[in-house]
């Protein structure tokens, strides 16, 4: 270990060293002023500096603090035993249990699932949330984000999946939030332990107080946490990470202090690459059982879609859950809209050995006929109503019946797919059969008589 005075400028979070001997990118540092100690991490290295990102701040800091290189990187305790905790962003205990006794120790920074190991995604899990079981398939190994705006309930929506997630027979949530108010942080803690669904969940939160560093660690250390779980212990790991816009304003806070050619709005212009270094942690590996599905939660500033850290995560993930204001303000809960939502893998999460062999039909059905009456809403408005056809005013019906019995469902309200799929049946009900042409003769015939359906017309 060794030590220097070497310090020659202090920047925002970031400290600046002349360069004295070699050290590696990601490498831990202490810095010592007046008896108190920092940490922090080697966030860049050149020929003739070194730039040191602080994690507790750099207040105080000036030229006669001593800088220490530890000669190792950042490293998270991991056992089984993480099960029921809850940590803070840099996976330090928070709940007043004990210490975190290792049964090996990982760097978080981790890597992307080579391609030649994964394995494809195939298994249906169940959210419990009809328009996402019903149109939007979530697969194991997946990874499909939740793209909200402020004030829209995506946290609750991200606490009823954790809550109700059925994966397997030996499965565990990996809760990550980050830039959360101490409020936030509360609710999230009391909703855990009071539902008992800690008993299989890691819960790593981050303040909106801490340090920006910090949050740039805090979703590498969940992922670590989850990479164990899966892969050591074959268990499959649904990972919640709240709010990725937090995550991208600290990587644009840092690349300020650094001085760099800002890319789109600000953003550092590698924030698709770093990105990438999260996302590309999901999936399943050839030859063993364990998976990794995540769940990012986005806010869009400006509820605007084509914002950076939208649009790049809608390349790198594989579909996305988009929530409606329009629906929040009518009451509706979740209110998630189907239309410009997508999950890409969905085809191959069901079928009637996955979930039922009506799904498919009766999603691409109830799409289309949301579409359909979602669109004469506008005419309505330039002729009225009573203009309308009966057919049209069928379909009027049912994107009304469609919005509050399907996508509408209480917060704990925890429905499984063939609750989901029977009550899409129902609603089709509203529409003449000869407008249901997108399902088969066949299933018709067989759901009429298994559900006891009468249709219009």
């Amino acid at each position: 270990m060794k030590e220097y005075q070497t310090i020659t400028r202090v920047a925002g979070p970031l400290v600046f060293v002349e360069k004295t001997h070699d050290v590696a990118y990601g490498e831990l540092v202490e810095i010592e002023l007046h008896g108190e100690k920092k940490s922090g991490q080697v966030l860049d290295t050149s020929k003739d500096a070194v730039v040191v990102q602080v994690f507790e701040g750099t207040s105080g800091i000036d030229r006669k603090s001593v800088v220490k290189f530890l000669n190792k990187t950042i490293k998270l305790n991991c056992t089984k035993e993480l099960l029921g905790r809850i940590l803070d962003g840099l996976g330090r205990p928070i709940d007043g249990g004990p210490e975190v006794i290792p049964d090996e120790q990982r760097d978080v920074n981790g890597a992307a699932i080579n391609p030649y190991s994964r394995d494809a995604p195939r298994d249906f899990i169940q959210a419990g949330i009809s328009s996402i079981d019903g149109m939007n398939t979530l697969v194991k190994g997946q990874k499909l984000p939740i793209f909200s705006g402020s004030g829209l309930p995506h946290n609750d929506i991200a606490l009823q999946i954790a809550r109700q997630a059925k994966i397997g027979k030996d499965f565990a949530v990996v809760f990550v939030a980050m830039g959360i108010t101490n409020e936030e942080a509360q609710r999230f803690i009391k909703e855990f332990e009071q539902t008992g669904a800690l008993e299989r969940a890691v819960v790593f939160l981050n303040l909106a107080d801490d340090p920006a560093i910090e949050r740039l660690v805090t979703p590498r250390i969940g992922l670590t946490a989850a990479e164990y779980l899966a892969f050591n212990h074959e268990m499959d790991v649904l990972v919640i990470l709240t709010d990725m816009s937090s995550y991208c304003e600290a990587l644009r806070e840092i690349g300020a202090a650094r001085e760099e050619v800002p890319g789109r709005r600000g953003y550092p212009g590698y924030m698709y690459t770093n990105l990438a270094t999260i996302y590309e942690r999901a999936g399943l590996i050839k030859g063993k059982k364990g998976s990794i599905t995540q769940f990012p939660i986005l806010t869009l500033p400006g509820d605007d879609i084509t914002h950076p850290i939208p649009d790049l995560t809608g390349y790198i993930t594989e579909g996305q859950i988009v929530l409606s204001r329009e629906l929040h303000a009518k009451g509706i809960y979740p209110p998630v809209d189907v239309l410009p939502s997508l999950s890409r893998l969905m085809q191959i999460g069901i079928g009637s050995d996955k979930t039922r062999d009506d799904h498919r039909a009766v999603s691409n059905q109830l799409y289309a006929a949301y579409a359909e009456g979602r669109s004469l809403r506008g005419l309505v408005a330039i002729v009225g109503e009573e203009a309308l056809t009966e057919r049209d005013r069928a379909y009027l019906k049912f994107a009304k019946a469609f919005e509050e019995q399907f996508t509408g469902q209480g917060k704990n309200e925890n429905r499984s797919i063939e609750e989901t799929l029977n009550l899409g049946w129902k609603l089709l009900q509203i529409l003449p059969r000869n407008e249901l042409i997108r399902i088969e003769d066949a299933l018709i015939e067989k759901y009429s008589k298994l559900l006891n359906l009468q249709f219009a017309g």
